[in-house]
């Protein structure tokens, strides 16, 4: 199994729109080989730094299976209008990759 995940830093007054560009995203994970669930994670709101922490979460067969993904057309098809929404994030996104090693 291999776990993707990325970690959003998203300036204050604009999560309710994070998530909406989230949830009403045409995913198209559940056609792709390999792909498990995915998860949309919300963490606290940093004072100091104005933002809410977020965080994708998906499950893989194999890190294969995500490699395979991000070189896919439904890839670039979910990414074409990612600079759209510059102005709710601080910062760019950070990729966290994980193979797993012990599950119960």
């Amino acid at each position: 199994m291999f776990i993707a995940m990325n970690r959003f830093k998203i300036l204050k007054g604009h999560e309710d729109a994070f998530e909406t560009v989230w949830r009403e995203r045409d995913s198209k994970l559940d056609k792709v080989p390999g792909f498990q669930t995915f998860n949309l994670l919300k963490g606290a709101f940093d004072e100091e730094t104005g933002t809410t922490l977020y965080a994708t979460h998906t499950v893989w067969n194999s890190q294969d299976d995500f490699v395979n993904w991000t070189k896919s057309e439904h890839f670039r098809q979910a990414h074409k209008n990612a600079g759209s929404n510059k102005a709710m994030y601080a910062g760019h996104p950070n990729f966290e990759g994980f193979e797993s090693v012990l599950s119960e």
